[in-house]
């Protein structure tokens, strides 16, 4: 053990000459400066190249996501503009110091998509003017009332009237489309109420304020719609039609991965990726939920007019999910397998009628995709569907004939090379994630042909045209797929 004592004070470097002889060079202890500097280039060194990883990845999501960095430049346009209130003599003589109202309603009213604005603008605008008003009114009624019960008519008014503006939150009508113009009007009634007791040309700073925010809605409104738009009906219409591709994608690929005995499904990143597609159809609710009511705000744009069914989409989508479901229940099938010679037996026994009832539904889910994508109705739904529905059948018969075939005939070798047959019997246990599997299957074609009426709706509400050339005025009526 070295003892404190034989520890050198200074750090000594032991230097070889070519003669044989050795050297011992001290290198003289660091300052307490230099050791100051040291750490202070260690810290900004760090600093530096957490700011710079930073920037490559703002860099990495401007290039992957144009739209955030325009919608970042909009933003950024509406609030010179609005500012210029503050340096336009008569602009600022008009409004006076009111103009920071317009510049607060360009920052919390801009929104990444013109739905989204137009709510939040006329909410504001709507709920301002209506709180101003009433506000107004009480001031007058209690200025008149005396200054006794002046206070006592504002506090009662501010009482009954944002409580009532806050119970009006929780019903759900008003929730869904008027839930920020309630904010807003409690939140104006009481400034304006409050602010006429001690202020006396309540009128004029009322019409101030309201001014103000109209030139600011009005402006995040023109700049949302006109340049490069981004239109919260178009992005759920892409949602809806891709969350119908991943489900095939995703559909195909637990199917082809469960009967591949070879090991030949191919295992890189972008497979991966495409079989878990539907853990994105299960986290869209949300998503779609808040589109769904940005897009009833926004006028007619592309090929959406101003009534377009986007309630259906939802339903679209609530139907997704509930295949998603059950491709997830597939997976967990997959999970819980047991390889041995009388499940692969059995595998190989239903393997053609899965494959061919998989390759229709996950043809049926393109098609749907196609249409919605293209909004023309499809030539050959039903076609499709009839194929599925024989698929179906076929399935349920194999899935029949399961117990008949839990005896599993192998063949063995023996000291003479004789091969002779062999049984073996499959436990029951075993047969369950098997059975549950193509059951799955038979439900979640059932699910698809829910996914078809509600896109047949849709197609109905909003006016499609048939992509081939054979027109017809009324939708392909699908048969039902039967029941297991």
């Amino acid at each position: 053990m070295v003892n404190e004592k034989d520890v050198p004070e200074n750090l000594e470097w032991n230097i070889n000459v070519r003669d044989g002889t050795k050297q011992v060079v001290a290198v003289p202890e660091l300052r307490l400066v230099d050791k100051a500097w040291l750490q202070l280039k260690s810290v900004v060194g760090g600093l530096i190249l957490k700011v710079w990883r930073f920037l490559v990845k703002a860099w990495n999501l401007g290039v992957a996501e144009p739209k955030k960095v325009i919608h970042a430049m909009k933003v950024g346009l509406a609030l010179t503009i609005v500012s210029l209130c503050y340096y336009l003599r008569s602009m600022y003589e008009g409004v006076g110091g009111n103009a920071m109202w317009a510049v607060m309603t360009v920052v919390v009213v801009f929104e990444s998509s013109v739905g989204a604005t137009l709510y939040k603008s006329i909410n504001r605008v709507a709920a301002t003017s209506l709180a101003g008003s009433l506000g107004l009114g009480v001031h007058w009624i209690s200025y008149k009332s005396g200054e006794k019960f002046e206070p006592i008519i504002i506090g009662i008014s501010v009482f009954f009237l944002a409580s009532a503006a806050t119970f009006s939150r929780f019903i759900s009508s008003i929730k869904s489309r008027f839930d920020y113009g309630a904010v807003i009007f409690i939140l104006t009634f009481t400034l304006v109420s409050v602010s006429g007791y001690r202020v006396n040309e309540i009128s004029e700073l009322a019409f101030q304020r309201l001014f103000t925010i109209f030139i600011g809605t009005s402006f995040c409104i023109l700049i949302s719609i006109f340049f490069y738009p981004t239109w919260a009906g178009a992005e759920l219409h892409r949602l809806i039609y891709q969350n119908l591709e991943k489900l095939a994608d995703s559909l195909d690929g637990y199917v082809i991965r469960y009967f591949d005995d070879n090991g030949n499904v191919a295992e890189d990143s972008n497979h991966n990726k495409a079989i878990k597609g539907y853990k994105y159809v299960l986290d869209s609710k949300a998503t779609e939920d808040n589109l769904a009511k940005f897009a009833r705000w926004e006028p007619a744009h592309g090929g959406f007019n101003f009534y377009h069914p986007w309630k259906q989409y939802l339903k679209i989508g609530a139907s997704l999910r509930s295949s998603a479901y059950c491709i997830e229940a597939l997976r967990g099938c997959m999970d819980s397998e047991s390889q041995t010679p009388g499940i692969a037996y059995l595998k190989k026994h239903v393997s053609n009628a899965c494959k061919t009832m998989n390759k229709s539904s996950s043809d049926i889910l393109r098609e749907l995709a196609i249409t919605v994508k293209t909004m023309t109705k499809s030539s050959k739904m039903g076609l499709l569907v009839q194929e599925m529905n024989t698929a179906v059948q076929k399935l349920q018969i194999s899935l029949k004939s399961i117990p008949s075939r839990l005896i599993a005939p192998t063949s063995e070798e023996t000291a003479d090379e004789a091969p002779f047959r062999k049984t073996c019997i499959t436990p029951l246990v075993e047969v369950i994630p098997l059975t549950t599997f193509v059951s799955l299957l038979i439900e979640n074609a059932a699910r698809i042909n829910g996914i078809v009426d509600a896109v047949n709706e849709l197609a109905v509400m909003a006016d499609m045209k048939h992509g081939s050339s054979k027109k017809t005025n009324t939708v392909t009526t699908l048969p039902q797929i039967p029941k297991p």
